[in-house]
């Protein structure tokens, strides 16, 4: 009986043990607090207060293209002529290339990393590569190509500060099928329609910070350079192009009442019919029969361009509101199928709104078209054009619009480096089309917390929370390549997203976050600035130290929970006041409001500011008052991402 009365008092002081162990707090101040280091150094090209420094420099990559869609075998054919200016203060002795097409090879790296099934094709077909003299004369270059990576090595260096380049390259490649990608060419009744976006070989971009960022092409996207395109697409007479920028010769490519019905719709706050849908299938609808048409497109101060194709494309538009004064137009083109007040026959209507919301609340729209194409690429974005689907109706058609629209601020105009850090594009976007959704036509969409915000439905914080629990969950700086498809919209939309909602609502509030993140748009528009540079500005610009911010939320994946341990009156005597003992038991800190419930049914709130942490795991707060305390919570909103609620209030026996 003695022995298993140990047994059991062992038994017990174990359980105990155990108990206090899984309630001991994780936390540690050193750990949270201690100096952050930013994942890029000051210098003299990005400063300290995250913007461009006084020997920041960037390269230019101009682009005119010529190229020809034979629809019936699928086939893209293309000259371009890239004028490249090098800013850097290095010569280059070579240029580096995307060839994003060899990513739909079967021995691509990208094949073996995707878990969509993808239409295999040959690649591009690099017919010659040549470069020219300052006097025009031409000359081959050697090139070398690895994967969707293409080395060309330049018989002489373009010089530094200043140096060019004009390389001229011929090519082809036959356009990849419906594989649910990032481009394709997908059936409707009337014809095919052609979304033709990564479709010419693309400088990447030098920097400061990696020289030749040569990241290859798997899945994520995009990092380019800015420049001028002057490009033209030719096609079957009785096809429909629209692409980036704006049509130069409308007169040549259109009928005289579609030139007329646009100019009606510059003028337009209501939706114009450009070709409706019985026009569709009137050969009076295209300018002439047989042969082919060329379309001619001018685009400036852009990374890149992408164009829709089809004979099937019915085509609205309507003008879109600017800042001071100006205005562009918004466009949309969509089979017959998908015509019609519930589904694309409202799209040009929710892409001005979404493009006048995002102008007015951010940055004006730059570009003097903003186009909503319809197809199966899903949900893809390019600048000044779009790759909706198709399908799409109502409240989904809205708010893929709305937020692949918002990529015109997200990368488009704030050119961050989507291939490596995509919670820079993907969830900055998606904070700012939440607004446009609880903005729109007095909030008729609105809430978007279903999908892109909180993919479970709910409370965005507690769908959040369990993101943070799950331990095989990547933090956001992780690379965008190495995010595992599972995770990639929690952390990168959504995470990525709630860490703004986080920084204007409970840590820097909206007057100080709106005036800085407006600040870091208009500084960093057309260059690409890094997270450094975005953490570094933000501290700046709001006048906070976030680097234990930065460090739980972007470079780890770290939970928050906060709790209630004891309330008691001060002294022995509520009139006194009260004393309420709160703990941090997890790793990230974060702002928190502590609210205390009178027996009379009043509240006070207090607000727990992360430097009680600096120095504490637990920490008494006085509450001035002369009644008696019923309760005490922590988070009464539910606003932060609490890992576990079940502590965050204490009842007062």
């Amino acid at each position: 009986m003695k022995a298993i009365a140990l047994s059991l008092a062992g038994a017990l002081a174990l359980a105990t043990t155990l108990a206090a162990a899984a309630d001991a707090p994780r936390y540690d101040p050193l750990q949270t607090f201690a100096p952050y280091s930013y994942p890029d150094p000051v210098n003299a090209y990005r400063v300290g207060d995250g913007k461009p420094g006084p020997l920041f420099w960037q390269n230019r990559a101009d682009y005119a293209i010529e190229a020809t869609l034979d629809p019936a075998h699928r086939l893209l054919t293309g000259h371009e002529t890239i004028t490249y200016t090098n800013h850097s203060p290095n010569a280059l002795d070579v240029l580096w290339l995307q060839l994003d097409q060899n990513r739909y090879k079967p021995d691509a790296r990208g094949a073996f990393t995707s878990e969509f099934p993808t239409e295999f094709t040959s690649g591009y077909h690099i017919a010659s590569v040549e470069v020219e003299d300052g006097s025009g004369h031409r000359q081959p270059v050697k090139w070398v190509v690895s994967d969707t990576r293409m080395q060309l090595r330049l018989p002489e260096a373009v010089k530094a500060k200043g140096g060019g380049v004009r390389v001229q390259i011929a090519w082809s490649f036959t356009v990849p099928g419906e594989f649910g990608g990032r481009m394709d060419v997908n059936h409707s009744k009337n014809g095919d329609i052609f979304e033709i976006a990564q479709w010419y070989p693309r400088l990447c971009v030098y920097d400061d910070l990696r020289g030749w960022d040569t990241a290859p092409y798997l899945n994520s996207e995009f990092y380019l350079e800015y420049g001028d395109f002057d490009y033209k697409v030719t096609v079957p007479s009785d096809m429909i192009v629209a692409g980036s920028g704006e049509l130069v010769n409308p007169q040549d490519v259109l009928t005289g009442t579609q030139i007329k019905r646009l100019d009606e719709a510059r003028h337009s706050d209501r939706t114009v019919m450009i070709r409706t849908p019985a026009e569709v299938t009137e050969p009076s609808s295209r300018p002439r029969q047989g042969g082919t048409l060329t379309w001619h497109f001018r685009m400036q101060n852009t990374r890149d361009v992408a164009f829709g194709a089809s004979r099937a494309f019915v085509w609205d538009a309507a003008r879109i509101n600017l800042p001071h004064g100006k205005t562009a137009l918004a466009m949309s083109v969509y089979p017959v199928e998908s015509a019609g007040d519930a589904a694309w026959g409202r799209a040009t209507e929710y892409l001005k709104a979404s493009t006048e919301y995002f102008s007015k609340e951010w940055f004006p729209y730059p570009w003097p078209v903003a186009i909503n194409e319809a197809g199966t690429a899903g949900g893809m974005e390019y600048p000044g054009i779009t790759f909706d689907a198709k399908r799409a109706k109502g409240k989904s058609l809205h708010m893929v619009i709305a937020h692949e629209i918002g990529h015109s601020w997200f990368p488009m105009i704030v050119g961050s480096n989507e291939r490596r850090h995509a919670w820079m594009d993907e969830g900055f976007n998606t904070f700012v089309d939440v607004g446009e959704d609880d903005a729109f036509n007095h909030g008729e969409y609105a809430p978007k917390r279903d999908s892109e915000y909180a993919p479970k439905g709910g409370n965005p914080a507690d769908e959040i929370a369990a993101v943070l629990a799950d331990p095989d969950a990547p933090a956001p700086l992780n690379g965008a390549d190495m995010t595992p498809e599972k995770y990639r919209h929690p952390i990168s939309y959504f995470k990525g997203a709630f860490g703004l909602v986080l920084l204007r609502e409970q840590i820097l509030g909206p007057e100080r976050f709106d005036d800085a993140f407006r600040k870091y748009i208009a500084t960093w528009a057309y260059h690409h600035p890094s997270p450094s540079d975005f953490f570094r500005f933000m501290e700046s610009e709001s006048g906070e130290d976030l680097g234990w911010f930065w460090r739980g939320w972007y470079q780890h994946n770290w939970q928050f929970d906060m709790a209630v341990r004891k309330v008691e009156a001060i002294d022995g005597d509520w009139s006194q006041g009260a004393a309420v003992t709160v703990a941090n038991l997890d790793r990230l800190v974060l702002p928190d409001t502590l609210r205390v419930t009178y027996d009379d049914g009043t509240t006070k709130d207090i607000r727990v500011p992360v430097e009680t942490w600096q120095q504490h795991r637990d920490y008494v707060v006085r509450v001035a008052g002369s009644r008696r305390v019923v309760s005490a919570s922590l988070d009464p909103t539910h606003a932060l991402p609490e890992a576990d609620r079940t502590n965050d209030t204490l009842r007062v026996k």
